[in-house]
C-alpha cells in the first residue's frame, strides 16, 4: 500500500538503495559512463524522488538509471521492468476517457496514477530511447503521452515491441486491456 505522506522510512530507503544499485550494477550497458555512489549521492539529496522511485519499483517498474542530462546533471530514470508495469495495467489513458465511459470502468487512468507516483508517461522518442537498451514490451504494451491534437479527437497513442520492429498505435483513449499499461520516467 502506497505511503501517502510521501516519505520512506530508514528500512524502505535502505532497501530501495539495495535494490537500485543492483540493478544499476547489473545492467552497466544502460549506463557505461556512470557510477553508482554519484547517483546515490544525488537521490539523498533528493528524498522526494526516492518516494517516487519506491513508487515506481512497487508498482513493479524496476526504474534504472538510463542516461544522465548533460546539461543540467540530472540523472534519467525510465521503468526498465521487462513487460509493461503489472501494478500499472489495465487502465485507460486519462481522467477523460475514464469518465466518458459507461460500463465496465477501470480503477484508474494513466495520467493520474504517473502524476500521483510523481513521474511522467515516457514519449514516443522516450519510448524508442528505451528500446536501445534492451528488449521490452514483447507481450504487453505501454500507453505513450499523447499530442493534445490527438487526444482531443479521442484517441490515444501506446507502443509496443514485436518482430524486433518497435511499433506506434493508436487507441481510443478510454480502452483498456490487461496486457496494456504505462511506463515512465523520473528526473533527479
Amino acid at each position: 500500500m502506497p505511503n501517502k505522506n510521501k516519505e520512506l522510512s530508514r528500512e524502505e530507503r535502505d532497501e530501495l538503495f539495495h535494490t537500485l544499485r543492483i540493478r544499476f550494477e547489473k545492467n552497466m550497458e544502460r549506463h557505461k559512463s556512470l557510477d553508482w555512489a554519484s547517483v546515490q549521492a544525488k537521490l539523498e539529496e533528493n528524498p522526494d524522488k526516492m518516494w517516487t522511485l519506491n513508487e515506481m519499483e512497487r508498482t513493479g517498474g524496476e526504474p534504472d538509471v538510463i542516461a544522465i542530462d548533460k546539461e543540467t546533471g540530472e540523472y534519467i530514470f525510465f521503468d526498465c521492468s521487462a513487460e509493461s508495469p503489472k501494478g500499472r495495467r489495465s487502465v485507460c489513458y486519462d481522467k477523460e476517457a475514464l469518465e466518458s465511459r459507461k460500463k465496465h470502468k477501470p480503477e484508474n487512468n494513466a495520467l493520474d496514477m504517473a502524476a500521483d507516483m510523481g513521474i511522467e508517461l515516457l514519449t514516443e522518442e522516450q519510448y524508442r530511447e528505451l528500446q536501445e537498451h534492451g528488449n521490452f514490451d514483447l507481450k504487453t504494451s505501454s500507453w505513450i503521452h499523447t499530442p493534445a491534437n490527438i487526444r482531443r479527437l479521442g484517441g490515444a497513442l501506446f507502443c509496443d515491441r514485436r518482430y524486433d520492429t518497435v511499433f506506434l498505435y493508436h487507441n481510443g483513449a478510454d480502452s483498456y486491456y490487461a496486457a496494456r499499461g504505462f511506463r515512465g520516467m523520473l528526473r533527479v
